[in-house]
């Protein structure tokens, strides 16, 4: 097979078709930029797991003058009862799972509270006596805060035992939610680009139907006739996965650890993130494309 002959034909095709390819590097680089952006999301949702369950705390709040929850119809925790819920924690049943607890009292929880609602109409109006006073709980193994819950939720005193990781539960879950969203969004957008691919491949092939005859008849085999119109594919999805994952590396770079980076105190992704994700965006939209254009032009072919 001469490389050359078919290059060239590859290279005619393109430039005849030149609008039809334009679109065809438009979609494969929009579908592949919310596949790279769902996979970020993905990595960056394993990171923040990582990240805060081993740092979730089980908390234990204490009842206060002002709680309504059935375990506190004598008003605010006692001293005894204070120490009766500390013992529990330093007992040899607990003391295998905790690491280690601390105790936060009313004037504490107020410092906290002020300094984390600062400027906000809340900060003016609680006061230290409304804020529960609570034990702080971290555990050896976080997944194991189900024993901590269930040993200390019935004691006098108590309000209620929360583990924080139910909350970040909440939080993963609308991430997830978002990240398969981008995910059902992309494949969609790439069924559309390789229905696009096979009908330009389709249409290139029939403005040229007068050549593919003269080839057939001078004994060209299919897979000559054929390699021009796949690379032609090939070299449309190459250039919108490239811009996919420039797209990938500029939303890392510019908006993930150029803006949110510096407006939250997360663990982000980051350039070695998105590097890894930028040559699967490559292989995914050449294979795509050419799995796309070889498929089109043998069913031509075959007319």
């Amino acid at each position: 097979m001469r490389f050359g002959l078919v290059l060239s034909e590859a290279a005619n095709g393109l430039r005849r078709n030149a609008s039809m390819v334009v679109s065809v590097v438009l979609v494969t680089f929009i579908s592949l930029t919310f596949v790279g952006t769902a996979a970020l999301l993905q990595l960056q949702i394993a990171q923040m797991k990582n990240y805060w369950y081993d740092r979730a705390q089980v908390a234990v709040y204490l009842c206060t003058s002002v709680s309504t929850a059935a375990g506190c119809t004598d008003g605010e925790a006692t001293e005894e009862q204070k120490a009766a819920v500390e013992a529990q924690l330093d007992s040899d049943t607990l003391a295998p799972f905790i690491d280690e607890f601390y105790f936060e009292d009313h004037e504490q929880a107020y410092a906290n509270f002020q300094e984390q609602f600062e400027g906000t109409p809340a900060a003016d109006y609680v006061t230290p006596e409304v804020l529960n006073e609570t034990f702080w709980v971290n555990l050896v193994e976080p997944s194991q805060a189900a024993v901590i819950v269930e040993s200390l939720a019935g004691l006098a005193g108590v309000e209620q035992v929360v583990d924080q990781r139910r909350y970040l539960d909440q939080i993963f879950d609308v991430l997830n939610a978002a990240s398969y969203t981008a995910i059902a969004i992309a494949a969609i957008m790439l069924v559309a680009a390789a229905l696009l691919i096979a009908t330009t491949i389709r249409l290139s092939a029939f403005s040229r139907r007068r050549e593919l005859g003269i080839m057939r008849l001078v004994g060209a085999s299919n897979r000559f006739i054929q390699t021009p119109f796949v690379l032609e594919g090939v070299f449309a999805g190459l250039i919108g996965s490239l811009l996919a994952g420039a797209a990938v590396i500029a939303i890392v770079q510019f908006f993930v650890q150029g803006y949110l980076a510096e407006s939250l105190s997360f663990t982000f992704v980051d350039l070695t993130d998105a590097l890894i994700v930028v040559p699967v965006l490559v292989a995914v939209g050449v294979l795509l494309a050419a799995i796309s254009a070889g498929i089109a032009i043998g069913r031509y072919l075959k007319v």
